[in-house]
């Protein structure tokens, strides 16, 4: 009898895979398995594959299928796990296995509908996933998150993935929530643990991610006389045919000859230069691994089937595997509070400020900044989300301040237009998102409550940085070109660390969830600008609060102001500051 017998482990993402390969795992060893996947095919492939391991193990396994069902689908979640418990069903192991690539490009260049679509898939569907399956969890239930080795932090250091900044913030919030939920769980006996493999031989990786990561570089670089945005067109129609043959690929290089324009000699050679890119991008990460090889599925399989054994689940609870054998080199980019050092005067330039905080201290550290921007010369304009509670406004409209709808992208760029036209340019953009609010069990909030809290710490940031870039750099997002040696400030004020002599985990835990999207979302998107574009400007992270429950100091987060518009930031690797870890 196999060690999986009588119980049932339900897959997300199981039609094809590393999600499959996990699946034949648990049905070998005696499991039922629960696959679904939002293509029908694929699953009943795998579901007839299932039944005959199953029936080889012997132990009465059964397969169950639900097509259709996309994580990042509220309703065909919450459909899916109503009908395992009207039937009386009950899910012994969840693994969050489902995802996609993603948008493969610059930060300054992705559409916020793809930002939002990867954030959506990765890290609300796991979210949406795992709170549904309690529903049909007991205790002993075990919960199983894959995220990726890119999202990995040590001491100092937060690994960046160039080109890929929504996939990775949902990657890095992704092991903070499977902290969270090890801490919210812990009364019910269910455990929650992680695994990041790192590169895994798979079409996903060899077809997709390498290649449009490598027509990335041929936009920024350049190609020939083609302009960044017909290299970008050229390539989403020549990308298809690689290791298709010559016949194939002659079909698409007169393809895009038709509707890019040029000659397909050319488009040939693009994508032969983009083909010979994808190669060099992955026997490079090959070289950084010991034996050059990178995970198959099966290895993946087995990390997580090993993390399904209850005595090792419940030793590790709470905490991230690593799985992914590669010697990845990292700048440090964590440091404690900012460098103080001079900052010149702002010519009485613009610092917008976004506020998108919903509490008193959110608001304080808006008003420092403020303040400080004026101290420096400047005209400090609050953009004031009209979701911020209108007693909380009044510190800040001793500023020049406007209340506007943040959600929409259309209104920062407004703002921001009004700002720079009044004030002959924009020296800097902030965005303060507050705190997370104290008692938000996540486990227990409905899906809105959750999604309020995605917007307000994760992509109402990004968008807004989005923003200020374009804002900045007109026309940077089409022509990365513009960027170079250009410079400009963008600062995310996350949220703190909760404070007092002994902050609750829970509370600690949860605001690290954003806190773990925010620091990757930093690091890649300035290893884009710096390595990638060419450009002196930054993308700033300040994290207020520290490990010992300090009040925060909001003067301290204007000195990441300071720091982010003088020089010394663009010569430094450090853009994330935890701006209380300091010794009095």
């Amino acid at each position: 009898m196999g060690d999986l017998a009588g119980k049932t482990a339900l897959i997300t993402g199981s039609g094809t895979g590393i999600g499959l390969a996990i699946a034949k795992g648990m049905a070998g060893r005696g499991a039922s398995v629960v696959i679904l996947g939002r293509r029908r095919e694929p699953l009943e492939a795998a579901a007839r594959e299932l039944e005959a391991i199953a029936a080889g193990a012997g132990d009465g396994g059964r397969v169950r299928m639900f097509p259709g069902v996309d994580v990042a689908d509220a309703g065909a979640v919450t459909a899916m796990f109503g009908e395992l418990e009207r039937d009386g069903a009950t899910v012994d192991i969840l693994v969050n296995n489902a995802g996609v690539s993603g948008p493969v490009t610059c930060f300054a260049n992705a559409s916020e509908g793809d930002f939002e679509s990867a954030v959506a898939i990765h890290l609300t569907g796991t979210f949406w996933t795992s709170a549904q399956a309690l529903r049909v969890m007991r205790k002993g239930g075990i919960i199983v998150t894959i995220t990726t080795f890119f999202a990995e932090e040590r001491p100092l250091e937060q690994r960046p993935y160039r080109f890929r900044t929504p996939y990775t913030a949902a990657q890095g919030a992704k092991n903070r929530l499977a902290e969270a939920l090890s801490v919210e769980l812990v009364d019910s006996g269910i455990v929650s643990v992680a695994t990041n493999p790192g590169p895994v031989h798979s079409d996903r990786i060899y077809k997709t991610v390498y290649p449009k990561a490598a027509a990335e570089f041929m936009r920024v670089g350049g190609f020939g006389e083609m302009s960044p945005r017909d290299v970008e067109r050229a390539c989403a129609i020549l990308l298809p045919a690689l290791g298709e043959g010559d016949e194939a690929a002659s079909a698409a290089a007169q393809k895009a000859a038709g509707e890019v324009g040029g000659d397909a000699a050319a488009m040939s050679s693009l994508l032969q230069k983009v083909s010979h890119v994808a190669e060099k991008i992955q026997k490079n990460t090959a070289g950084m691994i010991a034996d050059g090889q990178f995970l198959s599925q099966d290895q993946v399989a087995l990390t997580v089937m090993a993390l399904c054994e209850p005595r090792l689940a419940a030793t590790i609870n709470g905490k991230v595997i690593p799985g992914d054998r590669v010697f990845y080199p990292v700048r440090p980019h964590v440091a404690g509070p900012a460098p103080r050092g001079p900052c010149g005067g702002l010519g009485g330039k613009a610092v917008v400020i976004v506020v998108g905080a919903a509490d008193e201290g959110g608001c304080a550290a808006a008003a420092a900044l403020g303040r400080r921007a004026e101290e420096r010369g400047g005209k400090a304009v609050m953009v004031i989300d009209a979701g911020v509670p209108e007693g909380l406004r009044s510190g800040l409209e001793a500023f020049h301040s406007h209340v506007a709808d943040t959600k929409k992208a259309e209104e920062i760029a407004r703002w921001l237009a009004a700002a720079s036209s009044m004030a002959g340019g924009i020296a800097g953009v902030a965005h303060v998102t507050g705190a997370v609010p104290a008692g938000t069990r996540l486990c227990s909030l409905d899906r809105e409550g959750w999604d309020a809290l995605v917007e307000r710490f994760l992509c109402g940031p990004a968008r807004t940085a989005r923003a200020a870039m374009e804002a900045m750099v007109p026309g940077g997002g089409a022509d990365p070109r513009l960027y170079r040696g250009a410079g400009g400030a963008v600062i995310i004020v996350g949220p703190p660390l909760p404070s007092g002599k002994r902050p609750p985990r829970d509370e600690v835990a949860r605001a690290e969830v954003f806190r773990g999207a925010l620091r990757p979302l930093a690091a890649t998107a300035n290893q884009e600008l710096a390595d990638v574009l060419g450009s002196k400007m930054r993308l700033l992270l300040a994290l207020p609060g520290s490990a010992g429950g300090a009040e925060p100091d909001h003067s301290r987060v204007a000195d990441v102001l300071d720091h982010a518009l003088s020089g010394g930031a663009a010569a430094s690797s450090e853009v994330i500051f935890c701006t209380d870890e300091a010794r009095a």
